[in-house]
């Protein structure tokens, strides 16, 4: 029974598939077409020498609701929840699950 709720909720069960990764970061570009550009900052120590550095990776994500020249859902400068997904391109492996803040209008 649980598990028809949460294939219900979430569009796929989790328990046959495992838990996608998930990340957060900031939207650096959402000039395309149903994908955006996600940076996703970390903070780690160097393996050697233990200086804490801040490590940057980019992520094109897939947003379904997202047509950016007549109606960009996502801007940039917003905080994105994404998940790891099955390929969709060459580059596209996240899609977003949801926008937890928007960016502060200039």
């Amino acid at each position: 029974m649980a598990d028809t709720a949460q294939t219900a909720a979430t569009g796929h069960d989790e328990s046959a598939r495992g838990r996608p990764k998930t990340r957060i970061g900031i939207v650096t570009s959402n000039k395309m077409q149903k994908t955006v550009v996600v940076t996703v900052r970390r903070r780690a120590a160097h393996g050697k020498y233990g200086k804490i550095q801040t490590l940057r990776v980019k992520f094109k994500a897939h947003a379904e609701d997202h047509d950016y020249p007549k109606n960009p859902t996502i801007s940039e400068g917003d905080k994105v929840l994404i998940a790891e997904t099955r390929p969709m391109s060459k580059d596209k492996r996240w899609r977003v699950a949801k926008v937890l803040e928007k960016a502060a209008k200039a």
